[in-house]
């Protein structure tokens, strides 16, 4: 491709079918099977994907595993090298890569170019991988007995990323496994590949990253269980829904791979009495309504905590907020909420939101339309007083959709939030050093923030979500992530 953007250049440019990145080559796929790649605010095409299988991913994983030798053996500083040439790169492109993710995921370019800064903060983070991947050791343990602990790469690693963020989470995972001396197989989602299609474009021309170490394939189902099964896959990484992270996590643990499957979300927002108007109206209706809600870490329940007339009030500011944010294509500077993925996503939550009605709850804003032209919009939509078991309160929706929830005290906002089966994030607004003292020391969640509306971690930190947010022990990103793609060894000698 061209420097120019994909939003700049004629639809006729376009490649009628995306093709595999294998051992430095571009590679047709092996079936003729594909699906239509489409931009949810225009509907326009923008590719066709082909749903890879078993002879696709082979083909990759034994570029990667031809390739590993080699690169394990390269010094720790060189592969930091190739890391900050990767930085570079992406920086010069940052521009272009935020404009495919408009076009092919939908959100607003603000947001996509936000998501992009993000994405090479990882890189940022991972070009300290010499730093990172030092040892211990320990003279003496007995009489000329010294023991010394190494970390080593554990092989191939597959990542499987999911379509709300295109460019961000492949390099959450790129940069740390291959850093650690390992190779890379990357499964991007179906819905939306054409950002990490352009992500192996730019690393294919990285003289410092040697052909094989990073490798593409395209698919869904079929792809996702022949990297689970394949021998010659050390372990996965993968971000997705709850169900299938727990699907991933199990299929691949039978087959003897490392595995850190991050899950579903169900993030609440307390919101005291006492909390500064500005802070959590921006904070909630930018989280909730935010990338259309289709992220992890947005807050998808808000819990109003005072008097019914101190929450009619919280209420009623949230509305008043939510009702001026204009949805639209985000390719349009205008737009505040982008379209969904697709259309079906949307068909989804309008059956969700319905729902709600059907079982007593109030929508007091309501952004069922008609879809915009590609199909896909929904406007920002708030619905009170959902039943308590509502899936509006307990699952993962993946969309503009907030619910609302009534407790008098903070103690009985923590005590609900708690009881979700989901620990990835909760967030707390109020002027009291004391109650976020008490949220943050009593909240089962990974990821805390106080008056901020997405506690997103920077690069250098792990994405610590708890419960049934992740399945695995290891996150991504920070000191997890060295933990997760070395193994160590402990070597005890003896010299006479």
């Amino acid at each position: 491709m061209s420097d120019t953007t994909l939003a700049e250049r004629p639809s006729s440019t376009m490649p009628p079918a995306l093709e595999n990145y294998v051992g430095g080559a571009w590679c047709p796929p092996a079936v003729p099977e594909a699906i239509e790649d489409r931009n949810p605010a225009t509907g326009e095409l923008i590719g066709r994907v082909p749903l890879c299988g078993a002879a696709d991913v082979d083909a990759a994983v034994s570029a990667a595993r031809a390739a590993w030798p080699a690169w394990r053996a390269t010094s720790p500083l060189v592969r930091a090298r190739a890391l900050f040439r990767l930085r570079e790169v992406l920086d010069e492109h940052r521009e272009e890569l935020a404009w495919l993710v408009t076009r092919d995921m939908g959100k607003t370019f603000v947001d996509a170019f936000a998501e992009v800064g993000r994405g090479i903060e990882s890189v940022e983070a991972a070009t300290a991988i010499a730093h990172l991947l030092k040892g211990e050791n320990l003279e003496g343990v007995a009489r000329g007995v010294d023991v010394e602990l190494v970390r080593q790469p554990v092989g191939v690693v597959a990542a499987i990323t999911p379509f709300n963020f295109p460019a961000m989470i492949p390099l959450w995972f790129l940069p740390f496994a291959i850093g650690a001396g390992n190779t890379f197989v990357l499964k991007p989602s179906e819905q939306d590949p054409v950002t990490s299609q352009r992500l192996m474009e730019l690393i294919g021309g990285i003289d410092e990253i040697p052909a094989g170490v990073v490798n593409l394939v395209h698919g869904a189902h079929d792809a996702v269980d022949a990297l689970l099964d394949h021998p010659g896959v050390n372990a996965i990484s993968f971000v997705g829904s709850a169900a299938t992270a727990r699907y991933i996590y199990q299929r691949a643990a039978e087959n003897g791979k490392r595995v850190q499957a991050l899950g579903g979300a169900k993030n609440s927002m307390v919101i005291m009495p006492d909390a500064d108007p500005q802070l959590f109206v921006g904070g909630v209706v930018g989280s909730a309504f935010g990338a259309a809600g289709q992220r992890c870490l947005a807050g998808s329940v808000a819990v109003l905590v005072g008097t019914e007339a101190e929450q009619d009030a919280t209420r009623d500011a949230i509305v008043a907020a939510a009702s001026k944010l204009r949805t639209g294509d985000g390719a349009d500077p205008a737009t505040d909420v982008c379209p969904l993925i697709s259309p079906a996503n949307r068909e989804r939550l309008e059956r969700e939101i319905e729902q709600a009605r059907v079982e007593g709850a109030h929508i007091v804003l309501d952004g069922r339309r008609a879809g915009g032209p590609g199909g896909a919009e929904l406007g920002p939509t708030v619905i009170d007083r959902p039943s308590e078991h509502s899936r509006v309160l307990r699952e993962e929706l993946f969309g503009p959709v907030l619910g609302l929830v009534r407790v008098p005290d903070l103690e009985s906002a923590i005590d609900w939030t708690n009881q979700s089966r989901y620990g990835n994030s909760a967030i707390l607004f109020t002027s009291s050093a004391r109650a976020a003292r008490e949220f943050r020391y009593g909240i089962e969640a990974g990821m805390i923030g106080v008056n901020i509306g997405v506690a997103a971690p920077i690069a250098w930190f792990p994405l610590a979500g708890w419960k049934g947010s992740i399945d695995g022990d290891l996150h991504a990103n920070g000191r997890d992530a060295i933990e997760f793609y070395t193994r160590k060894k402990v070597v005890t000698e003896r010299w006479n």
